[in-house]
């Protein structure tokens, strides 16, 4: 008898558990993926083109909260959650749940669903969105590349849109981003990439994703994992570099799957030294020690800069965040709010009167935001409603804190400076030495 499943998702790592584990896969028979964290992906279908032979009409996806009902509906025996950066009782809740409506909660571990790769990999992820992911993949391309090595890149997904169109997606330059009609959420991952001259893959299936970016036509000698929220790798990596925040100390221990990445990594690099407290960086040491004493520790900050400083010094700023890190990453605090912080802003304006749309629905999903606003942008009408919340806003200027130029998307009718950040390694062990060992190791 084939077993009833549904996968438990957030448009990512669900559709990655079922292409590797359950697609084609006759013991199984997935009736649905239910649907959470991103706003507006319930009420469609995962594509019939992408779901196999054994999915003819495709599988839809519902909202997680008709789980209950959904498991008494369909017969289900299996309930696989498959999404990240979530903490452990949001996990063991859903677990719940699952279990009150008599089906087994699964969570799938790496040997099932991890894909080799021909090339060697570098997989970079962290303990919770926001760490620093991004800034040190792109530190560890430069290293890589001024060895004269060629890197692709592969960005977990973000496939919000045409799934079909998704399947692969390459990034080499930004008119790309715009072929691709990417979100806000995805050219802040994709644009710092492709400006420095990487090129950069994502979209749904990650196996033909990595097969495409192996032959990329520019030539490939190594893929480097970018990883998204606190997960751990889709590929079997070769090096395994895991970041970990000060600024949120103990997170590291109790954010599913934040602490398996930690678990598994070779090197933890402890990033934001330079704007947190010496008592959270020793319960950050304390705690890799605890569970990896055997990763090399590499300290970091993630020292800023911002090309108009007199647009913040005794002026009312409004601060733009990135979203996912202010939404279910949790911070009170990103680059824009240090920039204001260190340039004397008078006061950071709270845009909460100011909101409208489904910037006022973020708010209300995540109270506890604060005065800090979210680069929200995985549709049209968030874009608006971030333009119109920013353009409504009584301040001075604004202090824009996300890794692209805001400017490029939506029209601005304030002064704003952009802020810019990048890994900065202190002392030793670092990474260039790690690369070195790995470039030799790997004979590249």
């Amino acid at each position: 008898m084939k077993k009833n499943v549904i996968i438990i998702g957030a448009a990512g790592r669900d559709f990655h558990n079922f292409n590797t584990y359950y697609r084609g896969n006759e013991l199984y028979n997935v009736v649905a993926f239910t649907a959470a964290q991103i706003p507006d992906i319930d009420g469609r279908k995962y594509p019939k083109e992408l779901a196999g032979d054994l999915y003819p009409e495709g599988i839809p996806i519902y909202a997680e909260e008709d789980l209950p009902k959904l498991i008494k509906d369909f017969k289900v025996d299996d309930c696989v959650f498959s999404y990240s950066d979530v903490p452990y009782n949001r996990v063991m809740g859903v677990s719940a749940i699952v279990n009150a409506a008599g089906a087994n909660f699964v969570l799938l571990g790496p040997a099932d669903t991890m894909v080799k790769s021909t090339k060697p990999v570098i997989a970079v992820g962290a303990v919770r969105t926001g760490c620093g992911k991004s800034q040190t993949s792109r530190k560890v391309i430069e290293y890589l590349m001024a060895k004269g090595l060629k890197v692709v890149a592969i960005r977990h997904p973000m496939p919000y849109g045409d799934l079909v169109a998704q399947k692969v997606q390459r990034f080499a330059t930004v008119e790309d981003l715009a072929k691709h009609k990417c979100t806000v959420e995805e050219m802040e991952e994709y644009e710092p990439h492709v400006v420095r001259g990487n090129v950069i893959y994502a979209g749904v299936d990650y196996e033909a994703i990595l097969r495409a970016a192996e032959n990329d036509p520019d030539g490939c000698d190594v893929i480097l994992w970018d990883g998204g929220n606190n997960d751990f790798p889709f590929y079997k990596p070769d090096l395994n570099i895991t970041v970990v925040d000060p600024h949120r100390p103990g997170h590291e221990l109790s954010y599913y799957p934040g602490e398996v990445t930690l678990r598994m990594a070779d090197v933890v690099v402890i990033n934001k030294m330079d704007s947190a407290g010496p008592e959270a960086i020793q319960i950050v040491r304390e705690n890799i020690a605890k569970v990896n004493p055997k990763a090399i520790v590499v300290d970091g900050a993630s020292p800023i800069k911002v090309d108009k400083p007199e647009l913040i010094r005794g002026k009312k700023v409004l601060i733009v965040e990135d979203g996912p890190t202010l939404t279910h990453g949790e911070m009170k605090i990103g680059a824009g709010t240090v920039a204001a912080q260190k340039f004397g802003a008078a006061e950071m304006v709270d845009p909460r009167p100011f909101l409208v749309g489904k910037l006022a629905e973020t708010f209300q999903i995540y109270p506890n935001i604060g005065t800090l606003l979210p680069a929200m942008g995985y549709g049209e009408q968030q874009l608006r409603d971030l333009e119109t919340t920013i353009n409504n806003t009584e301040c001075d200027s604004v202090v824009i804190g996300t890794p692209i130029d805001l400017n490029r998307i939506v029209k601005i009718n304030k002064p704003n400076t952009r802020v810019y950040y990048d890994l900065q390694e202190i002392g030793l062990p670092n990474l260039e030495g790690v690369l070195n060992e790995f470039v030799e190791k790997q004979k590249l």
